[in-house]
């Protein structure tokens, strides 16, 4: 494999951009390592075009050259599933949502809430998280504050807090890494498209922020690198085999340290290309127990313009519920969100024939939706598994299976009754459920455990390997309730700090 002047002499190979590869590499640099993070997609445009829901949203402007192959949602065959790259991965389309776990939902991790706590604090300081400490009445323990005050609540934002408050909930502001201060490079302009969409002028605080402070400390990204498989040596990884995208030519980084953190589809997708995880009946369950929340949106039709002035109001949530379950499967119920409405076209496409015609443009603009994100269970039949087939690559492709078990749907379901209630009280005459088939809350593929049945080890290492670590979503043995990434941010910056200090085992 062909190496040139940039593909060793590094003291750790990461390899992934997204909040797990971004923390991890920052916390490493930091300590002092020549690190070099490698991304298959490009930088995000930062123009114009990122506020285009038709470009976003239904062209896909940032999909890569490879989907994935799915089956889900009851499907008897698999499908096609284009999927976003960028460097900064997933991040750069959330809305920033940044919720701790509770203690409760570590129950089947063997780590507990407090070994992870000054991580969430550190990870809300190097994400600006704007918050409001003690309003969230399930409000974990904490150390500090947050670094920023939340926001004042916009007029649709307002409405759903007072809809709330009159049922007897107690609604909260949405802890959200966006630079509302300025404080971090451009200030957020307010706009009313964050959640699945690039910040066109670089104010929503995702990974690419820290990897640009990284950068002036030494930190290499290279994107546009397609890494097909890790090369091992007896029980270390020698080397991360890729494709560079610009050139078409194979190359190979080398370093003495590395991190995987593609995210739940694609990490598992490279241990298994790599021969990794051992075969037959004492195979570690590389790919099993995917999860990704059962959500679904709750749009209420009200009888006037809900948003005339095309304002930010992604700011509300309800966490009353979350624990009303736990004695009964030790699982969270979920929390409840305001989220945007997307634009027209979107929406009437998302609806289908019928229901699309109906939604006609001053309709939609008579729409407000909120996001209900409920826990799902940990199904070793929801599974990352490769195909024969190989993509544009040559690597085999990505087959997806997942299927939501009965208690999921109901948990969803007692959260979309309560949504229903909150939209009705703040004015609405009716109201539709949109089901989510997105994998961007997807986690659990190769889950750390104390026993051998887990394929990474509490501190992060991958089993067997001595040099291999894991530092994204795929470690989590349970999805709890509430947005995954401030504790993927948090989980990474954990085990980057063990491998500086030497807690490798």
């Amino acid at each position: 494999m062909p190496r040139s002047d940039d593909t060793f002499g590094w003291d750790a190979v990461v390899i992934g951009s997204g909040l797990g590869g971004a923390l991890a590499a920052h916390r490493l640099t930091e300590a002092g390592a020549r690190v070099v993070v490698l991304e298959r997609g490009r930088w995000p445009h930062r123009d114009e075009g990122d506020w285009d829901p038709q470009a976003i949203l239904s062209d896909l402007r940032y999909r890569g050259k490879t989907p994935l192959s799915v089956r889900q949602l009851g499907d008897r065959r698999f499908r096609p599933l284009p999927m976003n790259e960028t460097v900064g991965g997933m991040s750069v389309f959330y809305g920033g949502a940044s919720l701790r776990l509770r203690p409760a939902d570590f129950q089947r991790w063997p780590i507990g809430y407090g070994d992870l706590e000054p991580f969430y604090s550190k990870a809300e300081r190097l994400l600006g998280v704007h918050g409001a400490a003690g309003a969230d009445p399930l409000e974990p323990p904490r150390s500090t504050g947050y670094p920023f005050p939340s926001i004042p609540y916009s007029a649709p934002a307002e409405r759903i807090r007072q809809a709330g408050e009159a049922l007897g909930y107690r609604p909260f502001p949405i802890p959200l890494a966006i630079n509302f201060s300025g404080s971090r490079g451009p200030r957020c302009v307010r706009c009313n498209t964050c959640d699945g969409f690039p910040c066109a002028i670089g104010a929503k605080n995702d990974a690419t922020g820290l990897l640009r402070r990284a950068e002036a400390k030494g930190l290499v990204v290279r994107a546009g690198m397609v890494v097909s498989r890790l090369r091992t040596r007896g029980a270390r990884v020698a080397g991360a085999e890729c494709i560079d995208q610009e050139s078409g030519k194979a190359v190979s980084f080398e370093a003495p340290l590395f991190v995987l953190a593609a995210g739940a589809l694609a990490s598992p997708a490279v241990l298994l290309r790599s021969g990794i995880g051992g075969a037959g009946a004492d195979a570690l369950p590389i790919g099993r127990f995917l999860m990704r929340h059962c959500n679904a949106v709750v749009a209420g039709l009200f009888p006037f313009r809900t948003n005339p002035e095309q304002v930010f109001h992604k700011q509300v949530c309800f966490t009353d519920f979350y624990e009303e379950q736990r004695e009964r499967d030790s699982l969270a119920v979920g929390v409840i969100q305001d989220i945007y409405t997307p634009d027209a076209g979107v929406v009437r496409r998302a609806a289908g024939k019928v229901a699309g015609a109906f939604l006609a443009r001053p309709l939609v603009h008579r729409l407000q939706n909120l996001l209900c994100v409920a826990e799902d269970e940990p199904d070793p039949e929801n599974r990352i598994s490769l195909e024969d087939e190989t993509d544009a690559f040559g690597m085999k492709r990505i087959r997806v299976e997942h299927r939501y078990r009965k208690a999921d749907r109901e948990r969803l379901r007692f959260l979309v009754q309560r949504a229903r209630k909150i939209l009705r009280k703040a004015g609405a005459i009716g109201t539709h459920v949109w089901s989510i088939s997105s994998f961007s809350h997807a986690v659990g593929t190769l889950r750390m455990g104390d026993s051998g049945g887990a394929p990474v080890e509490p501190t992060g290492r991958v089993r067997g390997l001595d040099n291999l670590f894991v530092s994204d979503g795929s470690v989590f043995p349970a999805s709890g309730g509430v947005n995954p990434s401030l504790t993927i941010a948090a989980g990474a910056l954990r085990i980057a700090d063990g491998i500086v200090k030497g807690r490798t085992s």
